[in-house]
């Protein structure tokens, strides 16, 4: 019978320093390629967000997702009803997301080749090398959600190849324009509430999703880390003390579980960045995924429910 606590200890770990020092090797060549464009190089800023950002990538899993924020003049924006641009003093865009996305598109393209840059529905993807890992590359403007006071809370948006617009809130716009990631602060205060054990669980999690997709189970394939991620987010501070990552783990399941198996009982959980419902808001498609993942991930370690 397989060791469990031993194979768990061993997936806390974060990615190897070398693994890390290629991460970072992608992050500075996007860095360059943008930078010799004189628009590109001047109205806009590369964060990082995903699993690298929040430190729960693990080791089958280091590629990157790095986000090309718009910051001249053109961003989206939702006024309060009754409201129109001009009661907040707004002005005509500069560009359009369109140009914008083709123009980074152009720039990735001339700096790697195309062998190397493939445009996918929502991000383009830079391939690796022994030098970088895989990057996928978001192109997004600055959305804007008003208040009837004239303040405002700021996330992303972006468009996808095929038209859907998506609208993520990684971050919060404060009164003195310093950016703050909510999603990356919100996971730091659960990882100290629980003595560092948060983000060992997602990585333990995630691995176990790995392992699962490798050896077939749909179910782990069609779950994302993101995801897993925001599940165990939503597990009580409680649960995380346990005497050992074997009964930690089979507590976290257990919970998740229980409250996955109707949108009922966890249609309030919310994303790491506490400003988006994980399942309200898409229906029940998704919570029938990672309940069935979760289920799967119980019979796979052997563990009766």
């Amino acid at each position: 019978m397989r060791n469990w606590e031993a194979t768990f200890q061993s997936w806390i770990k974060p990615v190897s320093d070398t693994e890390d020092q290629k991460i970072q090797h992608a992050i500075d060549a996007v860095k360059k390629a943008l930078a010799k464009d004189a628009v590109l190089n001047q109205f806009t800023q590369i964060y990082v967000h995903g699993s690298y950002r929040n430190n729960v990538n693990v080791r089958l899993n280091s590629d990157i997702d790095i986000g090309i924020l718009y910051t001249g003049d053109t961003f989206g924006f939702e006024l309060p009803s009754g409201k129109t641009k001009y009661d907040f003093g707004l002005g005509s865009p500069d560009t359009s997301y369109d140009l914008f996305r083709q123009n980074v598109g152009s720039a990735l393209y001339s700096h790697f080749g195309f062998a190397s840059v493939t445009e996918g529905n929502k991000a383009f993807k830079l391939s690796s090398t022994s030098y970088r890992v895989d990057a996928d590359i978001i192109p997004v403007l600055v959305y804007r959600f008003y208040n009837p006071d004239g303040t405002y809370m700021c996330g992303v948006e972006f468009e996808t190849t095929s038209g859907i617009r998506i609208i993520n809130w990684p971050e919060r716009l404060m009164a003195n324009e310093h950016w703050i990631d909510q999603h990356y602060e919100n996971g730091v205060s659960k990882n100290t509430k629980t003595s560092r054990r948060y983000k060992s669980v997602v990585r333990i999690i995630k691995r176990l999703m790995y392992e699962m997709a490798d050896t077939g189970s749909l179910a782990a394939k069609d779950v994302s880390g993101f995801t897993i991620e925001c599940l165990v987010w939503n597990v009580p501070n409680y649960l995380f003390d346990a005497p050992t990552w074997s009964d930690m783990i089979q507590k976290i399941l257990g919970y998740l579980w229980s409250n996955t198996r109707t949108l009922e009982a966890c249609k309030e959980w919310a994303e790491v960045s506490d400003l988006k419902y994980l399942f309200g808001s898409w229906g029940d498609s998704d919570r029938a995924i990672a309940h069935r993942f979760i289920n799967e991930a119980w019979d796979y370690i052997g563990v009766s429910k």
